[in-house]
Protein backbone atom coordinates (compact mmCIF):
# COMPACT_ATOMS: atom_id res chain seq x y z
CA UNK A 1 0.00 0.00 0.00
CA UNK A 2 2.47 2.68 0.97
CA UNK A 3 4.73 1.78 -2.26
CA UNK A 4 1.45 3.04 -4.29
CA UNK A 5 1.13 6.26 -2.61
CA UNK A 6 4.59 6.83 -3.16
CA UNK A 7 4.37 5.80 -6.67
CA UNK A 8 0.92 8.10 -6.77
CA UNK A 9 3.01 11.10 -4.94
CA UNK A 10 5.53 10.90 -7.60
CA UNK A 11 3.30 11.16 -10.34
CA UNK A 12 1.63 14.11 -8.59
CA UNK A 13 4.60 16.27 -7.93
CA UNK A 14 6.02 15.39 -11.93
CA UNK A 15 2.81 16.71 -12.70
CA UNK A 16 3.27 20.17 -10.98
CA UNK A 17 6.69 20.16 -12.30
CA UNK A 18 5.31 19.86 -15.57
CA UNK A 19 3.20 22.63 -15.44
CA UNK A 20 5.65 25.20 -13.51
CA UNK A 21 7.72 24.19 -17.10
CA UNK A 22 4.50 25.03 -19.23
CA UNK A 23 4.24 28.81 -17.49
CA UNK A 24 7.98 29.32 -17.83
CA UNK A 25 7.97 28.42 -21.22
CA UNK A 26 4.80 30.13 -21.75
CA UNK A 27 6.50 33.54 -20.13
CA UNK A 28 9.71 32.92 -21.78
CA UNK A 29 8.15 33.34 -24.90
CA UNK A 30 5.58 35.65 -24.53
CA UNK A 31 7.73 38.02 -22.87
CA UNK A 32 11.47 37.55 -22.81
CA UNK A 33 12.19 37.37 -19.67
CA UNK A 34 16.21 36.80 -18.38
CA UNK A 35 17.76 33.36 -17.44
CA UNK A 36 18.19 34.71 -13.84
CA UNK A 37 13.83 35.82 -13.60
CA UNK A 38 12.71 32.65 -15.04
CA UNK A 39 15.24 30.73 -12.38
CA UNK A 40 13.55 33.03 -9.30
CA UNK A 41 10.06 32.19 -10.81
CA UNK A 42 10.88 28.36 -10.60
CA UNK A 43 12.48 28.64 -7.04
CA UNK A 44 9.13 30.43 -5.96
CA UNK A 45 6.82 27.70 -7.16
CA UNK A 46 8.73 24.74 -6.26
CA UNK A 47 8.85 26.58 -2.91
CA UNK A 48 5.14 26.80 -2.96
CA UNK A 49 4.33 23.36 -4.39
CA UNK A 50 6.43 21.18 -1.96
CA UNK A 51 5.15 23.48 0.77
CA UNK A 52 1.79 22.65 -0.61
CA UNK A 53 2.36 19.12 -0.69
CA UNK A 54 3.02 18.24 2.85
CA UNK A 55 -0.86 19.76 3.05
CA UNK A 56 -1.77 17.46 0.43
CA UNK A 57 -2.57 20.27 -1.90
CA UNK A 58 -1.65 21.19 -5.37
CA UNK A 59 -0.72 24.24 -6.95
CA UNK A 60 -4.23 24.33 -9.08
CA UNK A 61 -6.34 23.33 -5.45
CA UNK A 62 -4.37 26.24 -3.42
CA UNK A 63 -7.10 28.82 -2.14
CA UNK A 64 -6.18 32.39 -1.26
CA UNK A 65 -5.74 31.69 2.88
CA UNK A 66 -3.40 28.93 1.54
CA UNK A 67 -1.70 31.48 -0.28
CA UNK A 68 -1.41 33.56 2.86
CA UNK A 69 -0.34 31.02 4.65
CA UNK A 70 2.60 30.45 2.66
CA UNK A 71 3.57 34.03 2.62
CA UNK A 72 2.80 33.85 6.61
CA UNK A 73 4.98 30.82 6.51
CA UNK A 74 7.89 32.72 4.80
CA UNK A 75 7.83 35.86 6.77
CA UNK A 76 8.51 33.33 9.34
CA UNK A 77 11.32 32.14 8.04
CA UNK A 78 13.00 35.31 7.75
CA UNK A 79 11.97 36.69 4.27
CA UNK A 80 12.30 40.15 3.94
CA UNK A 81 9.29 42.28 3.15
CA UNK A 82 10.87 42.96 -0.22
CA UNK A 83 10.87 38.97 -0.63
CA UNK A 84 8.13 38.71 -0.27
CA UNK A 85 6.55 41.28 -2.85
CA UNK A 86 8.25 39.70 -5.24
CA UNK A 87 7.03 35.86 -4.17
CA UNK A 88 3.57 37.08 -4.69
CA UNK A 89 4.74 38.68 -7.92
CA UNK A 90 5.84 35.07 -9.10
CA UNK A 91 2.25 34.14 -7.39
CA UNK A 92 0.59 36.23 -9.58
CA UNK A 93 2.03 35.89 -12.93
CA UNK A 94 1.31 31.90 -12.34
CA UNK A 95 -1.97 31.89 -11.47
CA UNK A 96 -3.11 34.54 -13.82
CA UNK A 97 -2.01 32.29 -16.56
CA UNK A 98 -3.60 28.99 -15.08
CA UNK A 99 -7.02 31.60 -15.39
CA UNK A 100 -5.66 32.39 -18.74
CA UNK A 101 -5.80 28.75 -20.35
CA UNK A 102 -8.91 27.87 -18.58
CA UNK A 103 -7.31 25.59 -15.49
CA UNK A 104 -8.84 27.92 -12.63
CA UNK A 105 -11.54 29.60 -12.58
CA UNK A 106 -10.65 32.16 -10.02
CA UNK A 107 -7.29 33.66 -9.02
CA UNK A 108 -6.78 32.84 -5.62
CA UNK A 109 -3.79 35.64 -5.99
CA UNK A 110 -6.36 38.11 -6.34
CA UNK A 111 -7.33 40.29 -3.61
CA UNK A 112 -3.97 39.91 -1.73
CA UNK A 113 -2.63 42.99 -0.45
CA UNK A 114 1.39 43.40 -1.48
CA UNK A 115 3.18 44.11 1.60
CA UNK A 116 4.32 47.19 2.09
CA UNK A 117 8.12 47.78 1.92
CA UNK A 118 9.78 50.82 3.15
CA UNK A 119 11.52 52.66 0.31
CA UNK A 120 15.69 51.45 -0.06
CA UNK A 121 17.60 54.56 -1.23
CA UNK A 122 20.19 52.95 -3.76
CA UNK A 123 23.83 53.27 -2.53
CA UNK A 124 25.67 55.03 -4.60
CA UNK A 125 29.52 56.73 -5.09
CA UNK A 126 30.79 60.34 -4.72
CA UNK A 127 32.32 62.08 -8.18
CA UNK A 128 35.85 61.25 -6.87
CA UNK A 129 35.03 58.45 -5.51
CA UNK A 130 34.23 57.12 -9.60
CA UNK A 131 37.43 58.62 -10.73
CA UNK A 132 39.42 57.10 -7.98
CA UNK A 133 37.57 53.43 -9.48
CA UNK A 134 37.50 54.45 -12.67
CA UNK A 135 41.71 54.82 -12.76
CA UNK A 136 42.15 51.92 -10.72
CA UNK A 137 43.16 49.54 -13.61
CA UNK A 138 46.38 48.98 -14.55
CA UNK A 139 46.39 50.25 -18.34
CA UNK A 140 50.29 49.28 -19.33
CA UNK A 141 48.75 45.48 -19.48
CA UNK A 142 45.79 44.37 -21.67
CA UNK A 143 43.48 43.10 -18.98
CA UNK A 144 43.90 46.68 -17.39
CA UNK A 145 42.88 47.97 -20.70
CA UNK A 146 39.78 45.74 -20.57
CA UNK A 147 38.77 46.60 -17.25
CA UNK A 148 39.06 50.42 -17.93
CA UNK A 149 37.25 50.38 -21.04
CA UNK A 150 34.39 48.13 -18.75
CA UNK A 151 34.48 50.45 -15.53
CA UNK A 152 34.10 53.82 -18.14
CA UNK A 153 31.38 52.00 -20.38
CA UNK A 154 29.36 51.16 -17.03
CA UNK A 155 28.97 54.86 -15.53
CA UNK A 156 29.00 56.36 -19.12
CA UNK A 157 25.95 54.58 -20.13
CA UNK A 158 24.31 53.30 -16.45
CA UNK A 159 23.98 49.85 -18.31
CA UNK A 160 22.93 46.42 -16.07
CA UNK A 161 26.08 44.74 -15.51
CA UNK A 162 24.12 41.75 -17.48
CA UNK A 163 23.70 44.25 -20.22
CA UNK A 164 27.30 45.38 -19.95
CA UNK A 165 29.13 41.67 -20.80
CA UNK A 166 26.56 40.79 -23.19
CA UNK A 167 27.48 43.46 -25.41
CA UNK A 168 28.13 42.34 -29.10
CA UNK A 169 30.91 44.08 -31.36
CA UNK A 170 28.49 44.73 -34.09
CA UNK A 171 25.56 46.45 -31.35
CA UNK A 172 28.82 49.36 -30.57
CA UNK A 173 29.26 52.60 -33.17
CA UNK A 174 32.45 53.96 -32.94
CA UNK A 175 31.44 56.99 -35.55
CA UNK A 176 28.50 57.47 -33.54
CA UNK A 177 29.62 57.02 -30.10
CA UNK A 178 26.45 54.46 -29.55
CA UNK A 179 25.65 51.15 -28.20
CA UNK A 180 22.36 49.26 -28.54
CA UNK A 181 20.83 47.64 -25.88
CA UNK A 182 19.03 45.08 -25.49
CA UNK A 183 17.20 44.85 -21.85
CA UNK A 184 14.94 43.08 -20.13
CA UNK A 185 11.49 41.94 -21.77
CA UNK A 186 13.79 42.21 -25.23
CA UNK A 187 13.17 46.03 -25.06
CA UNK A 188 15.99 47.95 -27.06
CA UNK A 189 17.69 51.34 -26.57
CA UNK A 190 19.92 53.07 -28.01
CA UNK A 191 22.85 54.73 -25.40
CA UNK A 192 25.09 57.24 -26.17
CA UNK A 193 28.94 56.58 -24.33
CA UNK A 194 30.71 59.95 -23.94
CA UNK A 195 34.52 60.84 -25.25
CA UNK A 196 36.21 59.07 -22.45
CA UNK A 197 34.47 55.88 -22.93
CA UNK A 198 34.78 55.84 -26.29
CA UNK A 199 38.40 56.32 -26.23
CA UNK A 200 38.84 53.66 -24.13
CA UNK A 201 36.82 51.33 -25.63
CA UNK A 202 38.61 52.24 -29.09
CA UNK A 203 41.70 51.38 -26.98
CA UNK A 204 40.77 48.06 -25.97
CA UNK A 205 39.50 47.31 -29.65
CA UNK A 206 43.31 47.97 -30.95
CA UNK A 207 45.38 47.01 -28.16
CA UNK A 208 44.17 44.65 -25.78
CA UNK A 209 41.01 42.56 -27.62
CA UNK A 210 43.16 41.08 -30.04
CA UNK A 211 46.18 40.02 -27.73
CA UNK A 212 43.47 37.89 -24.95
CA UNK A 213 41.94 36.89 -27.94
CA UNK A 214 45.15 35.21 -29.65
CA UNK A 215 45.05 31.75 -31.19
CA UNK A 216 41.71 30.96 -28.74
CA UNK A 217 38.88 30.74 -31.42
CA UNK A 218 35.96 33.33 -31.62
CA UNK A 219 33.85 35.27 -29.33
CA UNK A 220 31.05 37.31 -30.29
CA UNK A 221 30.92 39.14 -26.84
CA UNK A 222 32.71 42.91 -26.43
CA UNK A 223 34.57 42.01 -23.31
CA UNK A 224 36.50 38.97 -23.32
CA UNK A 225 38.84 36.96 -20.14
CA UNK A 226 42.15 36.02 -20.61
CA UNK A 227 41.36 32.26 -21.74
CA UNK A 228 39.32 34.13 -25.08
CA UNK A 229 35.69 33.33 -23.39
CA UNK A 230 33.28 36.04 -23.05
CA UNK A 231 33.24 37.76 -19.41
CA UNK A 232 30.41 36.86 -16.99
CA UNK A 233 28.70 38.77 -14.35
CA UNK A 234 30.27 36.76 -11.43
CA UNK A 235 33.70 37.67 -13.08
CA UNK A 236 33.20 41.40 -13.29
CA UNK A 237 31.88 41.58 -9.69
CA UNK A 238 35.39 40.20 -7.99
CA UNK A 239 36.82 42.89 -10.75
CA UNK A 240 35.37 45.87 -9.61
CA UNK A 241 35.61 44.62 -5.77
CA UNK A 242 38.97 44.87 -6.17
CA UNK A 243 39.40 48.19 -7.87
CA UNK A 244 37.27 49.44 -5.39
CA UNK A 245 39.70 47.86 -2.66
CA UNK A 246 42.71 49.61 -4.64
CA UNK A 247 41.39 53.02 -4.69
CA UNK A 248 40.55 53.04 -0.85
CA UNK A 249 36.99 52.80 -1.31
CA UNK A 250 35.64 51.31 1.78
CA UNK A 251 32.06 50.93 0.68
CA UNK A 252 30.05 47.88 0.03
CA UNK A 253 30.16 48.06 -4.11
CA UNK A 254 29.02 46.22 -6.97
CA UNK A 255 29.00 46.65 -10.79
CA UNK A 256 25.35 48.37 -9.99
CA UNK A 257 26.79 51.06 -8.00
CA UNK A 258 27.84 52.47 -10.77
CA UNK A 259 24.91 52.64 -12.37
CA UNK A 260 23.42 53.98 -9.61
CA UNK A 261 26.53 57.03 -9.83
CA UNK A 262 25.29 57.41 -13.43
CA UNK A 263 21.64 57.90 -12.85
CA UNK A 264 22.75 60.05 -9.44
CA UNK A 265 24.95 62.61 -11.14
CA UNK A 266 22.95 63.01 -13.86
CA UNK A 267 20.53 64.20 -11.97
CA UNK A 268 22.97 66.09 -9.90
CA UNK A 269 23.86 67.87 -12.94
CA UNK A 270 20.46 69.23 -14.33
CA UNK A 271 19.60 66.45 -16.23
CA UNK A 272 15.78 65.41 -16.88
CA UNK A 273 13.90 62.90 -15.03
CA UNK A 274 12.72 61.25 -18.30
CA UNK A 275 16.18 61.31 -20.34
CA UNK A 276 17.46 59.47 -16.94
CA UNK A 277 14.51 57.03 -17.27
CA UNK A 278 15.30 56.66 -20.92
CA UNK A 279 18.72 55.92 -20.47
CA UNK A 280 18.27 53.07 -17.64
CA UNK A 281 15.91 51.43 -19.53
CA UNK A 282 13.43 51.98 -16.93
CA UNK A 283 9.49 50.91 -18.36
CA UNK A 284 7.95 52.74 -15.51
CA UNK A 285 8.89 56.09 -14.34
CA UNK A 286 8.01 55.59 -10.55
CA UNK A 287 11.15 53.25 -10.74
CA UNK A 288 13.38 56.36 -11.82
CA UNK A 289 12.47 58.68 -9.71
CA UNK A 290 13.85 56.85 -6.50
CA UNK A 291 17.12 58.60 -7.48
CA UNK A 292 15.87 62.21 -7.26
CA UNK A 293 15.43 61.14 -3.52
CA UNK A 294 19.16 60.29 -3.77
CA UNK A 295 20.27 63.88 -5.69
CA UNK A 296 18.01 65.68 -3.00
CA UNK A 297 19.44 64.23 -0.47
CA UNK A 298 23.55 65.16 -1.72
CA UNK A 299 22.06 68.29 -2.87
CA UNK A 300 20.94 69.40 0.81
CA UNK A 301 24.17 67.88 2.16
CA UNK A 302 25.61 70.54 -0.16
CA UNK A 303 23.96 73.60 0.43
CA UNK A 304 24.45 73.07 4.19
CA UNK A 305 28.23 72.66 4.20
CA UNK A 306 28.51 75.88 1.49
CA UNK A 307 25.48 78.30 1.91
CA UNK A 308 26.39 80.68 4.63
CA UNK A 309 22.60 80.25 6.14
CA UNK A 310 22.87 76.33 5.49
Amino acid sequence: MDTVLRGSNSKAQCQQQTRIDQFLDNIWAERGVSRNTLEAYERDLRSLCAWLNEREKSLEQAQQEDLLEFLSFKVGKGAKASSNARLLSSLRRFYRYLLRISVLEADPTALIESPRQGRVLPGTLTENEVERLLRAPDTTHPLGIRDRAMLELLYATGLRVSELVMIRQDEISLEQGIVRIIGKGRKERLVPMGEEALHWLVQYLREAREELMQGKGYCEQMFITSRGAGMTRQAFWYVIKRYALSANIHKDISPHTLRHAFATHLLNHGANLRVVQLLLGHSDLSTTQIYTHVAQSRLQELHRKHHPRG
